[in-house]
């Protein structure tokens, strides 16, 4: 039977938000000077507020939500084009752990699989646009399973879709309550800052 190891994205697949500010790779640091937009208030007024309230576990859609939220902020363009900006932005993948992850790909005894807090658009920018379904069997995401990491019925929603497993799914997150909550799941987690917390696991090591 094949163990499911699964990723999460940003701070680890994607180099952007991160648990250790000093790891993350800002999307928005020319924000205000292409668009018009103050990337603090944008984080504060947007993302803190509307956007993991309710485009993150799929109660709204996230044109809806910049709709709303974007002339307030002193936007009047596109909300597509708004969002087309932030997604080409926040799409620097971990092309080292993504070498990795293609040398696992050929392994018979895993599957591989993604589990993070998105919405629709960016889940399907990262699947189709970044080439992630290309590795991965399936994305599992937060607007997807209506609940966000680390919440228990997170863990409930991918293990109903991964089915039976002979070993605890093998989980690489970059935020510390995600790995409580994982490890409270009966998952084995593993808080991920570099790539050398994946690739000097006992169980990955032994395969590539």
């Amino acid at each position: 039977m094949t163990r499911a190891l699964i990723f999460d994205v940003d701070g680890v697949l994607v180099h952007g938000y991160h648990a250790r500010p000093e790891l993350t790779r800002r999307w928005n640091e020319n924000l205000l000077a292409d668009l018009g937009v103050d990337p603090e208030r944008f984080t504060n007024e947007f993302i803190f507020d509307i956007f993991i309230k309710k485009v993150v576990v799929g109660d709204m859609a996230i044109i809806d939500a910049l709709d709303r939220r974007l002339p307030g902020l002193g936007y009047h363009g596109s909300s597509m084009t708004f969002l087309h900006y932030w997604l080409s932005h926040d799409s620097v993948l971990n092309t080292d752990l993504l070498a990795i992850v293609r040398q696992l790909k050929a392994r018979s005894d895993l599957k591989l699989y993604i589990a993070t807090n998105q919405d629709h658009s960016r889940a399907q920018w990262l699947w189709h646009n970044l080439g992630l379904g290309e590795l991965f069997e399936d994305i599992f995401y937060s607007a997807r399973a209506g609940v966000r990491k680390p919440e228990k019925g997170f863990f409930d929603f991918v293990e109903q879709r991964i089915g039976p497993q002979s070993e605890p799914p093998l989980f690489f997150d970059d935020t510390p309550r995600v790995i409580d909550g994982a490890r409270r799941a009966g998952w084995e987690a593993v808080l991920f800052n570099t790539i050398d917390d994946a690739t000097s696991h006992p169980w990955i090591a032994q395969r590539l």
